[in-house]
């Protein structure tokens, strides 16, 4: 960036020359760094993928259990209201 002269303001605004971008160059990693930032951030979203779906297996089977114990639930009523005579039509 140019220096703004501070002592007169209108001069340094009126300067006819043309800023010269400052172009900062970082310093650029090791490409050892960067590709080892590459497989820590690929292994850390494996990681999350292979969590996510073993909590949603797990969530899953939960879910067949609580459907059979529903299952067995309905067919104990429906044979209760068999023996006392009620006939149910099958869906």
């Amino acid at each position: 960036m140019e220096k703004i002269n501070t002592d007169n303001l209108e001069k340094a605004l009126d300067s006819k020359e043309p800023a010269q971008p400052q172009i900062s160059k970082a310093p650029q990693a090791y490409p050892e760094e960067s590709s080892a930032k590459i497989l820590t951030e690929g292994k850390e979203e494996i990681g999350f993928h292979k969590g996510a779906l073993n909590t949603l297996a797990n969530e899953r089977n939960e879910l067949f259990k609580m459907l059979q114990n529903v299952e067995g639930i309905m067919q104990a009523h429906l044979k209760r209201l068999e023996e006392l005579g009620v006939k149910i039509g099958q869906k």
